[in-house]
């Protein structure tokens, strides 16, 4: 997935890597509980910032929180957040196989 930062299209995307880093950042005890503060909106903004910032390094174009905390996003801070959990939820959706 994409997001537009500077007005300039930034690929996202939660490799492994990316989630283990984002994981010890946040000093978040498991995935599900990361995903947790999402499905729940107990999120802050340092959450969105650090979930951006792993999904640019994931997507290969790393972005630190601070260049992204100064950066204009299109569509705002609830863009950005939208775009946070729509990233997670991407990550951590199954594949539909019609096997069942």
């Amino acid at each position: 997935m994409e997001l537009v930062v500077n007005g300039a299209p930034v690929r996202l995307r939660l490799t492994l890597g990316a989630l283990a880093e984002l994981e010890a950042r946040l000093e978040e005890q498991s995935l599900l509980a990361l995903v947790g503060r999402f499905e729940t909106g107990a999120f802050k903004s340092r959450d969105i910032l650090e979930l951006l910032a792993a999904g640019t390094l994931g997507g290969g174009a790393p972005m630190t929180v601070a260049e992204l905390g100064s950066a204009e996003i299109e569509g705002g801070p609830v863009a950005a957040a939208r775009a946070a959990g729509r990233l997670l939820k991407l990550s951590f959706a199954l594949p539909e196989t019609g096997d069942e």
